[in-house]
């Protein structure tokens, strides 16, 4: 079932064809599909080393290069720069063979995501997240602030987007308890932390694990500055209570910056259950938990 309006189409043939006349020195590489939980890319192995990664959604030509073009940057500025691999960017293929966008290719990183082998129990990768979040904040942000209008600035921009989700969502949630939570969540103040370098996205489909460590990272574009609590989803996304203490004391989190995490899994959590409900179980049970996980860690008072 196709996750999205319009949604692209892309086969191991187009792949092929794509590759062998826009990276003739790929020629004699197998490709083959990747069957991964993400939602915005297709994406297919180029022999051992590299991976090719295709836009779902339809969009004009030149904004798609401009966003390849943008996460390329993001990684490189990334790459090499924490403890735990990322992908590199590679090249850039062309509109071609039927597919109508521009598409990109990175190297190959090995391992199982956390969506596939939960780490939630484990005290030792509370401590890797920890050191991950710790070290893309000391990334030097360059003067630069978030300038964006998805997550990672003012909570309250979401209201639109999260009243979608209220009402889409009746048939499969306590809309009215989690409409109370929102209404105390989005209050939240920004703080005084100065904006800081994140990833943006981590949740389980974007983080790798072996035996309850983190071994790397995923879907690495959007780093960039933001509200220094974002990286903070992570807690409620990945981690089940024991292990989520840890992370916090490692960081070092005062309230608000923490309730603000909170705040951000929820709202991104709401998305993934009813936009996934059919089209990517995976991802809506991944927001089921994390909403799950944070209704469990509201005070009782705000349960009624």
């Amino acid at each position: 079932m196709e996750m999205h309006a319009d949604q692209l189409t892309v086969s191991p043939e187009t792949v092929r064809v794509l590759v062998e006349r826009q990276f003739p020195e790929w020629r004699g590489l197998s490709v083959r599909g990747i069957a991964a939980q993400g939602t915005v890319n297709a994406v297919f192995r180029i022999g051992d080393r590299f991976a090719a990664r295709f836009p779902l959604e339809p969009a004009g030509v030149e904004a798609t290069r401009h966003w390849l073009e943008s996460e390329a940057e993001a990684a490189r500025e990334l790459a090499g720069r924490t403890r735990f691999p990322t992908p590199e960017p590679v090249a850039l293929g062309e509109p071609g063979a039927g597919y109508p966008l521009p598409w990109s290719v990175q190297t190959w990183l090995p391992g199982v995501v956390a969506a596939d082998e939960d780490p939630g129990e484990s005290v030792a990768f509370a401590r890797d997240l920890a050191d991950l979040i710790g070290e893309l904040r000391a990334i030097d942000a360059r003067g630069r602030t978030f300038t964006g209008t998805g997550r990672g600035g003012d909570l309250r921009s979401h209201d639109a987007w999260m009243e979608t989700c209220f009402g889409h969502s009746e048939h499969l949630l306590d809309v009215s308890r989690l409409r109370r939570l929102w209404a105390t969540l989005r209050e939240l103040p920004r703080g005084t932390a100065e904006d800081t370098m994140a990833h943006r996205d981590l949740i389980p489909g974007n983080v790798l694990v072996s035996g309850g460590r983190l071994t790397g990272l995923l879907d690495v574009g959007g780093f960039g500055p933001a509200d220094p609590s974002l990286d903070l989803v992570s807690a409620w996304h990945l981690l089940e209570a024991g292990p989520r203490k840890v992370l916090r004391d490692h960081l070092g989190s005062d309230d608000l910056e923490w309730e603000r995490g909170k705040a951000w899994a929820f709202e991104q959590a709401m998305g993934l259950v009813w936009y996934y409900v059919d089209s990517n179980p995976v991802m809506s049970r991944t927001g089921r938990r994390t909403l799950n996980r944070i209704l469990t860690d509201e005070p009782p008072a705000a349960r009624r």
